[in-house]
């Protein structure tokens, strides 16, 4: 890893710093900000669009800590064999840039980092302090000093065309403006470089009513008895249902300028990997 790139700060002692790409313009025009949406979704509620950040770091911020460790519970493990997966497919090499976007506790990063070797580079990014010093400080305690960036992904702080690769690890379905995101994440890709999404999509039909018990009912209770947050568990649950299934995230990645779309089902659906190129 470039040590300059590295975020200055020891372990624990505050928030993640911005990263100097942050200061480079990209030599374009600002476009005028489209109109905001009076509501959108948080879960099932309809909430100020302004607001729905606010109460998605208050969640992250809530379940930080036993985030892993729940994952863990809730998928049975499995969502470390989707998170290998996506790490084999985004075949990362030597010298290649890498950017993690809302990576949250660091576990891909931290596969990329051993992939890229000196002369590449992984950046670990998110909206959330707590979940973003909580990945810094456990790829610190394992000898990877990856750069990390406190930024909102649908606001890149990063040059044009500047990675070889970024992927989005069950984090998309979270952002208010999910077109913005997939944007931003186009933007700072190089001609040929892939986003990857991996996320939580639309099951087989025939499966719903089973799913929708356990994860409706199941995983609030379990998320209130073992990191005592049933709410934020509930929440993540809704979610998943008011995000895009399969063919509809396709679409928008290619309206954000994304080439040779393709998915890939886990799970009979549960979860999906979406991969894109840019042309």
């Amino acid at each position: 890893m470039n040590g300059d790139l590295v975020t200055g700060q020891p372990k624990g002692e505050g928030p993640a710093t911005e990263h100097p790409d942050a200061e480079r313009a990209s030599g374009t025009a600002p476009r005028p900000a489209p109109a905001e949406p009076a509501t959108t979704h948080f879960g099932f509620a309809q909430v100020p669009a302004a607001e729905k950040a606010r109460r998605v770091a208050s969640v992250f911020s809530s379940v930080a800590p036993s985030y892993d460790r729940m994952n863990d519970v809730l998928s049975g493990g499995l969502h470390r064999l989707w998170k290998s997966f996506a790490v084999r497919q985004a075949q990362v090499r030597p010298g290649m840039r890498v950017l993690d976007v809302a990576g949250g506790t660091g576990d891909l990063a931290r596969a990329f980092a051993r992939r890229v070797g000196a002369n590449g580079q992984v950046i670990l990014t998110d909206i959330n302090n707590a979940m973003l010093t909580e990945g810094r400080d456990r790829l610190l305690d394992e000898g990877l000093p990856v750069a990390s960036v406190l930024c909102d992904a649908e606001q890149l702080p990063f040059a044009d065309a500047s990675f070889d690769r970024v992927i989005v690890s069950f984090g998309l379905r979270n952002m208010t403006h999910k077109d913005r995101a997939l944007a931003a994440m186009t933007r700072v890709l190089r001609p040929g470089g892939q986003l990857l999404v991996l996320e939580f999509s639309r099951i087989w039909a025939p499966l719903a009513p089973l799913y929708d018990a356990y994860s409706l009912n199941v995983m609030p209770w379990l998320g209130e008895r073992i990191a005592g947050d049933g709410d934020s568990y509930r929440y993540l649950a809704e979610s998943i249902r008011m995000h895009p299934p399969q063919e509809e995230l396709a679409a928008m990645m290619r309206s954000a300028g994304l080439a040779r779309v393709q998915w890939f089902n886990f799970a009979a659906g549960i979860c999906a990997l979406h991969v894109g190129v840019r042309p």
